[in-house]
């Protein structure tokens, strides 16, 4: 499954810094090509540490992670939701990601002008909230305007959509986001395809100086406070210091540069898991002498289904699949020692596919 994660922010917050870093960094593995589909578009390898370790046990012609799209958007401005700056085109792109990552800067430099000449995360945080509700209310009553002659004929399901729409006319109205709408599963579905900028999961990535790298500062603390009570991960990036880590090729280099400032990862990598947790996602390995491959599926995915991320055929005619728990094979070292020591479970359809798992899957067409 493609994951695609929308960039977005006000000007002069480290959007590009980010994006660069990510497209320079390869993912801090040379091994993993980083691919531009558009200029402001790019395709980067998730890393983990488990797909190496497992294609050093089996020795395969081909190791492929799965990967995360990132989309930078252009810089968001006061009225977008109205057509300013870039506005349309901006709520348009942010319209086909899965999840939003939202820069604000937490940073003061001379050099870099703020757009409302001083630092205010929370402020600026208020400014892109606004603009995406307010898009957001523009299309549930462009959708109202649309159903609203049905609904007045006597057609049940336009009247029960009728309601769904008015209910979440009014909590826009007040300023709240789509996402904390209380509304039975059934409900939310009728919307679904109108793809809501605030129903959207999101991340907030604190940009801030090197020295706050580590511990973070009173920026980032303004920033969890407010973002407190939603459904919303944090984490603190210094989009500096991942400028610096990918110019350098050598992933020994990236590592000690890395130790030095304190840091136990970088902080792209910090993002990337906290964007799989965001969308409850998870990931399987395949393994074999052709390739060692890693997918992902969402937690709570049944084996015939993770198989039909693979191919549909997997899904239609799925027989049983044969899993090994990744810790029993960093043990044993190979599929073969995993066999011998009895550490292969051969699971049925309703088995739930384990973050971690690796899966041979048996079917038949």
């Amino acid at each position: 499954m493609a994951l695609r994660c929308g960039i977005v922010g006000l000007p002069n917050v480290g959007k590009s810094t980010l994006f660069n870093s990510l497209s320079r960094a390869r993912a801090e593995s040379a091994n993993y090509p980083f691919c531009t589909i558009e200029p402001n578009i790019g395709i980067i390898p998730v890393p983990d540490k488990r797909l190496d370790n497992i294609a050093r046990g089996v020795k395969p012609e081909k190791v492929t992670p799965t990967s995360i799209e990132f989309l930078d958007i252009a810089g968001l401005v006061k009225g977008a939701s109205k057509g300013e700056g870039l506005g349309n085109q901006f709520l348009a792109n942010i319209r086909q990601t899965d999840a939003i990552i939202h820069i604000l800067r937490c940073f003061e430099d001379d050099n870099v002008a703020h757009v409302d000449a001083h630092v205010d995360p929370v402020r600026d945080k208020a400014v892109v909230d606004t603009e995406l509700q307010l898009k957001d209310l523009e299309t549930i009553e462009n959708r109202m305007q649309k159903v609203d002659k049905q609904a007045k004929s006597g057609d049940k399901d336009a009247r029960r959509l009728m309601q769904v729409l008015m209910r979440y006319q009014e909590h826009l109205s007040q300023g709240q986001p789509a996402h904390s709408l209380e509304l039975e599963k059934e409900d939310k579905q009728l919307v679904q395809d109108l793809q809501l900028l605030t129903d959207k999961p999101i991340l907030y990535v604190c940009n801030v100086d090197e020295g706050s790298a580590v511990e973070g500062n009173e920026y980032v603390e303004h920033v969890k406070r407010a973002v407190a009570d939603e459904d919303a991960q944090v984490v603190v990036i210094a989009a500096s210091i991942e400028a610096e880590i990918a110019e350098l090729e050598d992933e020994s280099e990236q590592h000690l540069f890395l130790v030095e400032m304190g840091l136990k990862e970088s902080g792209l990598s910090r993002l990337i898991r906290k964007a799989y947790k965001l969308l409850n996602l998870e990931t399987f390995f395949t393994a074999g002498p052709k390739e060692v491959r890693a997918w992902t599926v969402k937690r709570g995915t049944r084996a015939p289904q993770a198989g039909g991320t693979i191919h549909s055929d997997f899904e239609r005619g799925f027989i049983k699949a044969e899993v090994i728990k990744y810790p029993d094979f960093l043990h044993y070292g190979s599929e073969a020692a995993c066999r011998e020591a009895g550490r292969i479970h051969l699971e049925g359809k309703d088995y739930v596919v384990r973050d971690g798992d690796i899966i041979y899957f048996k079917f038949n067409v």
